[in-house]
């Protein structure tokens, strides 16, 4: 597969975190939604561990692989995003009651960092702390003319965010 494809595949992906991040959202404020979702309790810190885990994969893929450097803002995201993958494991594998408040901080820091560093490629031309070399305003990909790598990560904190809370309102 080339990177184009790979771009397209995790944009579309990025698109269906987006709706199960909105739709989890929604259902922690609508009693009658969170009702109607109470049968996937159980389904809901692994699907945000499958969310993170792939987001991490992708994160490694665009480095390692496509040889796309990581910008400074990249890099923390990925501070945000890589823990999660052991954090939400470990606390599956524990069984911890809540472990979704351990997920649901660097879920929200990573989601901030992805929301400034997509405006910053939307609206160039703004000062940053970039280094010259790795700009964060520049685009290393654009899949479905929208979707870069800051806009696909964000898709996902906010997925594993809406997951994480979600299961924190649904705990007995």
């Amino acid at each position: 597969m080339s990177v184009d494809q790979v771009s397209i595949f995790l944009a579309l992906l990025a698109l269906v975190a987006l709706a199960v991040g909105g739709i989890a959202l929604a259902a922690c404020f609508a009693a009658g939604l969170r009702e109607r979702l109470a049968d996937f309790g159980p389904l809901l810190l692994p699907l945000a561990l499958a969310v993170a885990t792939v987001a991490t994969a992708g994160s490694l893929y665009y480095s390692e692989v496509a040889s796309y450097p990581p910008c400074e803002l990249c890099w923390y995201q990925r501070i945000c995003m890589y823990p999660l993958v052991p954090v939400l494991a470990v606390g599956l594998w524990r069984r911890v009651r809540g472990a979704g408040w351990y997920a649901l901080p660097l879920a929200v820091a990573g989601l901030g960092v992805s929301a400034y560093h997509y405006q910053l490629q939307l609206f160039g031309g703004q000062s940053s702390s970039c280094d010259p070399s790795a700009p964060c305003s520049f685009r290393w990909v654009d899949a479905l003319g929208f979707a870069s790598i800051p806009f696909m990560a964000g898709c996902g904190f906010l997925a594993i965010a809406g997951l994480a809370l979600l299961s924190i309102r649904s705990d007995p």
